[in-house]
């Protein structure tokens, strides 16, 4: 390594300590996706420590959701921008940091989205921070930090569009996999609401005048499981999540709703997958119901790419410099990274520190793995050299 990258690797072992404590502050926020008080107060401890590091940040409101935060070093700078990327939202609700806080045990940190993805937005802060401070950086370098990607990303999309638009690279901080490699490829996902309204009716005097919703929806659910089967040789996945409806328990259910998760490969699987779970939503067994169905929220897949696969070897061979050992691997989860590559701009995924069982209670962050994963993408957007036309 030459000399500035030698410095720029110390820089982050000697910050070590400041950026776990830096996690520790952010996962003992909640952060919900629907708690726009709280996502935003995780921006607000970033954009804090950024500026009094004299990184000017940006603050995109929205009016439902966590504001978008873009923060920018070396802006002059000629090219197009290396972008970072990361989501302060987590799935889970308020009160979540009360149960369980921040902790340490074994080489392991914990909490709710302690590596999904809370210490990935440490991650990018602190690279920012590096090239402030030590100059080296081939261009702008920006962080975008969002706030309902868990959600789909429904209303920060076109922030991160129209940012890719303007991006030569794109590292995304979502957590490494447990494997310890990083992401070159992932699945596509619509959320779907669906209704069905059918006709209330006395369960006991009046039953055969009902129109039950809920015995509707029932038959459309397990249709919409059958569909793992049906299109196995597809590599998709439906779920079906959340259920409700009826008025009471002693009348037919006028009304009842469900949340679909649906996940696909390619774009082309996207449409006929979609074709079919509207068909089964439209399509009617009990006479007298009505069935309707809406798309939430949706991600786009990361496909390969020449451009993609090149710069995932330049970042392996920083990495390998490191003595950090990756590979690129298929994941079956969707992120915000399927917005930037689908504009054509070469983007790698989980390029955070490793963690695993993200979601859950038991979710975790490898301390160890902290100041090399940055170190690795710090390196690698140090040697992408000046852009030329």
């Amino acid at each position: 390594m030459t000399e500035q990258e030698q410095r720029l690797a110390k820089w982050f072992e000697e910050k070590g300590p400041e950026m776990l404590a830096l996690t520790e502050t952010l996962v003992n926020i909640d952060s919900g996706s629907y708690d726009k008080e709280g996502v935003d107060a995780v921006g607000r401890v970033l954009a804090d420590w950024l500026e009094a590091r004299g990184i000017e940040c940006e603050w995109i409101p929205l009016a439902e959701r966590g504001d978008a935060i873009r923060a920018v070093t070396h802006k002059d700078a000629p090219g197009r921008e290396i972008l970072l990327m990361g989501h302060r939202d987590t799935v889970f609700g308020k009160g979540e940091v009360a149960k369980r806080p921040y902790s340490t045990r074994d080489g392991r940190a914990y909490g709710p989205g302690v590596c999904d993805m809370k210490a990935g937005l440490v991650q990018n802060a602190f690279i920012l921070a590096a090239f402030a401070e030590l100059g080296g950086a081939p261009g702008p370098v920006a962080a975008l930090f969002t706030g309902d990607e868990e959600i789909a990303t429904f209303h920060s999309r076109p922030i991160i569009e129209a940012e890719a638009k303007r991006a030569r690279a794109v590292f995304n901080a979502e957590p490494g996999r447990m494997s310890g490699n990083v992401v070159t490829g992932r699945r596509g996902g619509v959320f779907f609401v669906a209704e069905v309204f059918g006709k209330a009716a006395h369960s006991g005097n009046s039953f055969h005048l009902g129109r039950s919703a809920i015995a509707e929806i029932a038959d459309k659910i397990g249709r919409w499981f059958a569909m793992n089967e049906r299109f196995a040789d597809r590599n998709m996945q439906i779920n079906v999540g959340l259920v409700s409806g009826g008025q009471s328990v002693n009348s037919v259910a006028p009304y009842a709703r469900c949340e679909i998760d649906l996940r696909y490969r390619t774009p082309q699987d996207r449409d006929d997958l979609v074709a079919a779970v509207e068909e089964i939503a439209t399509t009617q067994v009990i006479d007298g119901t009505r069935g309707e169905i809406t798309i939430r929220g949706e991600y786009l897949p990361v496909a390969p790419t020449e451009a993609g696969d090149a710069l995932f070897r330049h970042y392996r061979a920083a990495a390998g410099d490191l003595g950090i050992a990756l590979d690129g691997e298929f994941t079956l989860s969707c992120a915000d990274s399927g917005f930037t590559a689908a504009q054509g701009v070469p983007t790698i995924c989980a390029i955070g520190p490793v963690g695993g069982h993200a979601h859950g209670p038991d979710e975790y962050l490898e301390i160890d793995t902290v100041v090399p994963r940055a170190q690795a993408v710090a390196l690698a957007i140090s040697r992408l050299g000046p852009e030329t036309a």
